[in-house]
Order: structure tokens, then C-alpha cells, then sequence
């Protein structure tokens, strides 16, 4: 079995070393990046993991498993589950965790996207589906037309997959957070990515932890029967009093999942790490959030943004479980 060492996915932060630390682990030391044998994973392969690889590439359709190098790629591929990446490969925001290329005036998008992003979920028989974007500024509305368009066109030829909506924060504007929340997916989310104080340090300063709070509540309230999630990624220097701080921000605006996971940085230029986190430390905070009153927690190191927690949490929901509880060991998107 070859396994490969744990690499960066598009929507992960650092930090600041100030304040102290949320848990305990090993520090990283400049000039190494030698990581704790917990963050290790098979490399990916399989038959429906190869099949969807092929038809991705013949429909040029971009994904973040792929553009973040995101560890989990085969577990999720093979197991009926993709995030495609909307609006191209190049990002309009320049957050100092984030791997995707960055420009001011990113190339148009592509119109017929939506139609071959539904085209190819058709023909993969995916189960669920996230689909997530990069930020647009020079959009007017933030490329929201062009997201709610791939989700309908999804609905309209496979109207049995479940469908997730990774977003950005559209500048806050009203309209497209509204047209996104309309579109009909299951799951509306995005990221508040870390806790207040360290905002400004690790995100572009376009975005920020209160315009991240009011999109979620605004998808909340346009649209009460879809499920909200987050996510906060850990070992960027936050304490836990910073967590539980934001554990109880985004209860009080609807969110429902949640997930935690380990920051790693994806290239000397981007954000150090400030600690390795444990596994045994992030089922102890994987608890502590369940304690204030998320549906679903799913946390570990290799657990990521687009994590199928989403997809699990409606599983249970759909078989007539109770929705309460946790991913368990497995490592996800």
C-alpha cells in the first residue's frame, strides 16, 4: 500500500502565534515541514475514482480535490462524492492559506459550465455533490447567477443527488446571497475559516468574521428547511476560549454542521503552521461543539471544508435517524 504525506486544500488558514494554544502538539520549525505520522493517507485509485478522474477531465471541469491537492480525494471519489470548483481556477482574493492562484481580473467564466457540471454529474451517478467556488469580485454579483444555475441544472437532470453549496461572500451583497439560497441546494454553506482575531492575518481583507456570520444567518433565514454549515480550521495559534467564541457566533445565526480540521500549509510563501493538533484533541473539541448545539460535528486533522459532513448529516436525516452525533474516524473532503 503506498501512502502519501497529507498535502493543502484550497479553503485552509493559519495564523498568529499569540495568545496561546488551542491544543497541545508539536510545534513547526523553520525550514521543516516534517509532519506527525496521523497526517498520512492512502494514495487514491479504484475503479469509480479513475472513471470520474476521466470524465472530469473530458468535460474540463475543475475540482478543489484536485487544484488544493486535497488529501482525501480518493476516499470521496470512490465513494460517490466530488466538489466541483465553479467559475474557473483563478481566484480575485489573496487569503494567506489558500493555494489557488489569485488575479485581479480572472479570465470570464465559462456560460456553458453550469450545463457540462450537470452533464457530468448525470453520467457519474454521483450521490452528492459540492459544489464550490472562487471568489468573483469582478463579477457584479459575484458569479451567484452562475452558482445557482449549476445547482438547478443539477436538479433539473439528476434531481435525486444531493447537492451542497460551498460560497463565498459575495460582498455581502444581499440579492446574490438570496439567489444562492433559492437555487435548491440541500446544504448552503460557507466558511468563517478562523476565529476573530486572527481574521485579518489569515484572510484577504475583503472578507471577515462578521460578513461571513451575516451570510450564513441571511442563508438561514431566505431558505429555513436547507441545512447550514461551516467550518474552522485549528493550529493556527487560536485558543479555545477563541473557539468556543465562534462555536457560539455561528449557533446563534442558524448553523447546524460544522466541521474542524488541521490547517498545513501548502507552500513556504503561505502562513506557517503554529501546531500540529492531535487526533485525540479534536474529538475532545468535537464534543465540546456538539455541547452547544450543532446537529453534526465532524473534526480531525484530515477532515477539510468540503468534508462530507453534510452528506452524512442527511443520510441520517433521510433514514429517520437522529441527526445528532459525529463523522467517526473517517477522514473527508
Amino acid at each position: 500500500m503506498r501512502v502519501l504525506p497529507v498535502l493543502q486544500e484550497r479553503g485552509e488558514q493559519d495564523g498568529s502565534r499569540g495568545g496561546g494554544a488551542a491544543a497541545g502538539a508539536r510545534r513547526s520549525q523553520p525550514g521543516r515541514e516534517r509532519k506527525p505520522p496521523w497526517l498520512k493517507v492512502r494514495a487514491p485509485g479504484g475503479e469509480r475514482y479513475l472513471a470520474l478522474r476521466r470524465l472530469l477531465r473530458e468535460l474540463e471541469l475543475h475540482t478543489v480535490c484536485e487544484e488544493a491537492r486535497c488529501p482525501n480525494i480518493g476516499e470521496c471519489w470512490g465513494g460517490g462524492t466530488a466538489t466541483i470548483m465553479l467559475l474557473g481556477d483563478v481566484c480575485t482574493r489573496g487569503c494567506r492559506f489558500c493555494n489557488v492562484k489569485s488575479a485581479r481580473t480572472p479570465p470570464p467564466p465559462d456560460p456553458e459550465e453550469p450545463h457540462r457540471v450537470a452533464e457530468a454529474i448525470a453520467r457519474t451517478g454521483l450521490d452528492y455533490v459540492v459544489l464550490t467556488m472562487v471568489d468573483r469580485d469582478d463579477l457584479p454579483d459575484g458569479g451567484a447567477a452562475h452558482v445557482a444555475a449549476a445547482v438547478r441544472g443539477i436538479k433539473r437532470r439528476a434531481p435525486e443527488v444531493l447537492v451542497e453549496v460551498l460560497t463565498g461572500d459575495f460582498g455581502g451583497d444581499p440579492a446574490a446571497i438570496a439567489a444562492v439560497a433559492h437555487s435548491g441546494a440541500e446544504v448552503l454553506a460557507h466558511n468563517l475559516e478562523t476565529v476573530r482575531r486572527l481574521q485579518r492575518r489569515v484572510r484577504d481583507v475583503r472578507s471577515g468574521y462578521e460578513r461571513s456570520l451575516a451570510v450564513l444567518e441571511q442563508f438561514k433565514r431566505e431558505r429555513p428547511q436547507a441545512h447550514t454549515k461551516s467550518s474552522l480550521m485549528l493550529g493556527l495559534g487560536e485558543t479555545e476560549a477563541e473557539l468556543e467564541e465562534a462555536f457560539v457566533d455561528l449557533r446563534r445565526v442558524g448553523v447546524e454542521i460544522l466541521t474542524l480540521g488541521q490547517y498545513l500549509r501548502p507552500s513556504p510563501r503561505h502562513l506557517p503552521v503554529v501546531e500540529y493538533v492531535p487526533p485525540e484533541r479534536f474529538a475532545a473539541l468535537e464534543q465540546r461543539a456538539l455541547g452547544y448545539g450543532f446537529a453534526f460535528v465532524a473534526a480531525g486533522p484530515l477532515v477539510r471544508s468540503s468534508y462530507r459532513a453534510g452528506e452524512l448529516f442527511l443520510r441520517s436525516r433521510l433514514a429517520g435517524r437522529p441527526a445528532l452525533g459525529r463523522a467517526g474516524s473517517a477522514p473527508g473532503c
